[in-house]
């Protein structure tokens, strides 16, 4: 198939073209290479998708509205993969209109050139940030998700929402996917660890927040793309038996799918350090400290849908899913 990967220099997006390559598929990556965090990261995640005949990479922004409208009448994709979006829940707190620029008119952006260009199906990133307030476990996508608790969170859940949109009055095959703390060799900087891995080994300190009483369902790349890869070539389905009389959020009369992508298993943040520290061999220098404002205390993915509807099931144990990480890390950044 002809594929669009946005957000192509992204930790996922740079991932899941690999995998796409590998398997055959024609894949035309767009990326803005903002400067959100390293961009020479980014550079060498796609200089690794570069020996692939089958690969093209275009430098575009998402919310250039003419740019992407001329782009996807050009090329005529069959699936699209929408990782492309302003990430992180604390950086929106000081960079709100990032979020409405990126995932707000960007996201409308991909879905006019999926409506207007046949697109077969469009998979779109939404996050476990969207449960926001829920404290029921684990997260379930028939959930109510109608309480964020930062911009970002509220972004994603918009997405969802633009996409049914779509699925309902152009008939548009949507997935959303939420994914739950993906980890692993080419992640993001910004993230837990890989701040906690380049202090550990610097002898810094370590910023431990909410004192270390947080759990994530820490999920693996390799698991992530799998199931990303299941996704895409399984356009969604209208659920024949829902009804509005008790509105089922994951499914709908439309051509539109929601589904948690996660390990299906929380760890303590305080034994996800420990395993990092054995991996490094090295102690870290914990500073506790309080939950920040728009973050959440837990995630827990109930992944069933994803099961039974596709046969997703991660296999990547922490230690390890953080040994790769770490030998990754050591070699890329040239550490002893």
């Amino acid at each position: 198939m002809k594929i669009l990967v946005t957000g192509a220099a992204g930790f996922i997006g740079a991932a899941l073209c690999l995998r796409l390559l590998e398997r055959g598929d024609e894949v035309v990556g767009i990326d803005n290479l903002n400067d959100y965090y390293d961009v020479n990261l980014k550079l060498a995640r796609l200089d690794r998708l570069r020996d692939y005949q089958r690969f093209m990479f275009v430098k575009l922004d998402i919310a250039d509205r003419e740019a992407i409208a001329a782009f996807f009448a050009a090329e005529k994709f069959q699936r699209v993969a929408h990782l492309a979006a302003q990430a992180g829940v604390r950086y929106s707190l000081s960079h709100p209109h990032a979020y409405i620029d990126s995932n707000i008119v960007g996201f409308v952006n991909i879905l006019e050139g999926c409506r207007h260009n046949a697109v077969e199906h469009l998979v779109y990133a939404s996050s476990s940030s969207v449960y926001g307030a829920n404290t029921n476990m684990p997260f379930s996508i028939h959930d109510n998700v109608d309480h964020p608790v930062s911009l970002y969170a509220a972004s994603k859940k918009a997405n969802e929402l633009m996409a049914h949109t779509y699925s309902h009055l152009y008939r548009l095959p949507t997935t959303g996917l939420r994914f739950f703390t993906v980890y692993g060799p080419w992640g993001r900087p910004d993230m837990s660890p890989f701040l906690f891995a380049r202090n550990i080994l610097e002898g810094k300190p370590i910023d431990v927040f909410n004192y270390g009483n947080h759990r994530r369902d820490f999920t693996y790349i390799d698991d992530i793309i799998e199931g990303v890869l299941r996704v895409i070539d399984k356009p969604a389905q209208a659920n024949a038996e829902w009804t509005g009389e008790n509105p089922d959020p994951g499914t709908s009369r439309a051509p539109y799918r929601v589904y948690n992508i996660g390990n299906n298993n929380p760890v303590h943040l305080l034994t996800f350090i420990e395993t990092l520290e054995r991996s490094l061999n090295k102690q870290a220098v914990k500073n506790l400290l309080p939950m920040q404002p728009g973050d959440v205390p837990d995630t827990y993915a109930d992944v069933s849908d994803l099961v039974n509807d596709l046969g997703y099931k991660p296999t990547t144990s922490l230690e390890e899913g953080i040994k790769h990480f770490v030998d990754w890390y050591k070699d890329f950044y040239r550490m002893a």
